[in-house]
């Protein structure tokens, strides 16, 4: 029988991501937009922080089991931003375009090491909102920024990150390469793992 799970997220660029991996053990995810909550007030100070909040929430407001991940981009020379307001860089309603475009402002002078930067995720599921032993993992991908958007795959950043490995965007990954590589994949197949310890997902 498959485990269904929320996703503490409205971004159908996560659920697509994360559905294909939770999938293919036999968890279906569903998510919270299917309810009618508030989302979680995102005012932690790191992103396993931000990331514990929306999994409680959503689960305390359905009754499922549920996860969420915090992720983002951080860039070392900026002292660590984008980083947990990654969504938000650009103003609290600000689209990807936007948020892309102050990032290049803000790297308008600046070269080689200082463009590197690193997609962070960090992600956690919770039994239900009171989990006193919340199952977590994180991960991170390095490359660097560009100095203009590439490719029309992925979200966010995406376009403007550059993956040396592999001599492209992020934007310009097939689904499958990215789910492999990328911060978020990585840290949801750390996470498989532990659901697998907890019997939560097949093989």
């Amino acid at each position: 029988m498959a485990v269904e799970v929320v996703l503490a997220s409205g971004n159908t660029g996560k659920l697509r991501e994360l559905g294909d991996i939770l999938g293919s053990v036999g968890m279906v995810l569903r998510p919270q937009s299917e309810w009618a909550f508030a989302e979680a007030i995102e005012d932690g100070a790191t992103f396993v922080e931000n990331a514990l909040k929306k999994a409680r929430h959503a689960a305390e407001h359905t009754g499922l089991p549920a996860m969420a991940d915090d992720s983002g981009l951080v860039v070392p020379a900026l002292d660590g931003a984008p980083g947990i307001y990654s969504a938000r860089y650009a103003g609290p309603d600000a689209s990807d375009e936007e948020n892309n475009a102050k990032l290049l402002r803000h790297l308008s002078d600046r070269h080689g090491r200082e463009r590197r930067a690193y997609f962070h995720c960090a992600m956690v599921l919770v039994r239900h909102a009171r989990d006193p032993v919340p199952l977590m993992a994180s991960a991170s991908w390095w490359g660097e920024v560009t100095a203009a958007a590439s490719g029309s795959g992925g979200f966010g950043y995406d376009p403007l990150f550059w993956v040396p490995d592999l001599g492209c965007t992020s934007a310009e990954l097939a689904p499958e390469v990215k789910n492999r590589v990328s911060h978020r994949g990585q840290a949801t197949r750390a996470l498989l793992d532990l659901l697998r310890d907890a019997g939560l997902a097949g093989d």
